[in-house]
């Protein structure tokens, strides 16, 4: 199945999801170069929220364009299977090899704003990115390695922790509050 069908599938979880489901649908039917950054507005990006056996760890990365403590992830580049995404990301920001998906099925759905930053000597203007977030489950004594370029810091975090380590208040209270939650509830 497509990713334009799982989202139109997608149960959202909130009212957050809900609207954002139907704003990245939106954007999926009038845009034809959304999953590249060539649209330079908005364009699709999957996270991986990976977790241990016990559900109560979750793995971030210190973001070094962010200077905070958040999930894996990254831009689709052309890839239109988000899931294929979401697990290259991982194991490139984390260094984790074994990643087990809890589902295939989208875990979450989120539009996210990003700011105007640098990025490898180049300006980026500030757009959005529209997002689907799968969750996994990883081997907390797997080594966990930096991805210089991108991260200054991998490590396993406790749930109430991965919320506190973070910088960015949104997420905190919008996005890795709710991650938890959805977690709890499964």
């Amino acid at each position: 199945m497509n990713i334009l069908d799982q989202i139109k599938k997608y149960e959202p979880y909130n009212e957050q999801e809900k609207y954002d489901k139907l704003g990245i649908l939106n954007y999926l039917e009038k845009y034809e170069n959304i999953f590249t950054r060539d649209n330079k507005i908005a364009h699709m990006t999957a996270s991986a929220w990976v977790i241990n056996k016990d559900k109560d760890k979750v793995v971030m990365i210190y973001h070094n364009i962010y200077n905070s403590w958040s999930w894996m992830g990254g831009h689709a580049d052309g890839e239109e299977d988000l899931f294929a995404v979401a697990i290259k990301e991982v194991q490139e920001e984390s260094g984790l090899n074994e990643v087990i998906p809890i589902s295939k099925k989208i875990f979450s759905l989120e539009i996210l704003t990003v700011d105007g930053h640098i990025k490898k000597g180049k300006y980026v203007s500030s757009h959005l990115h529209l997002n689907v977030t799968y969750l996994f489950e990883a081997d907390e004594k797997e080594i966990l390695t930096i991805k210089e370029d991108e991260n200054s810091g991998v490590e396993w975090f406790g749930l109430d922790e991965s919320i506190e380590k973070s910088t960015e208040l949104w997420f905190k209270e919008r996005i890795y509050t709710k991650l938890n939650k959805k977690l709890k509830e499964l």
